[in-house]
């Protein structure tokens, strides 16, 4: 099943654990906090307890979204580089 995962984690080295726990999980990051991917329930699960043992009692807002292929396959997605050179003025 497709899974979005997003988080808001201020303090930067637990960020950087969960980040790392998705990848391991085979994930894709999506956004800076954002990642997407095809995970079975009981893959959900384990993830999702590997989140909170990183975690610990550090503040975090974690949200773990699924989604039937149908759905997730009808997503819109605009992904654009900036232009080579282009100020951002």
């Amino acid at each position: 099943m497709q899974c979005l995962l997003i988080y808001d984690i201020p303090n930067d080295r637990i960020r950087g654990k969960v980040a790392d726990a998705c990848l391991d999980y085979g994930l894709q990051r999506v956004q800076y906090s954002a990642f997407a991917g095809d995970l079975s329930k009981s893959h959900q699960r384990a993830l999702f307890g590997e989140i909170k043992k990183r975690v610990c009692q550090e503040a975090a807002n974690i949200q773990l979204f699924q989604f039937p292929d149908t759905v997730w396959q009808a997503r819109r997605e605009l992904i654009q580089e900036s232009p080579e050179g282009a100020s951002d003025a």
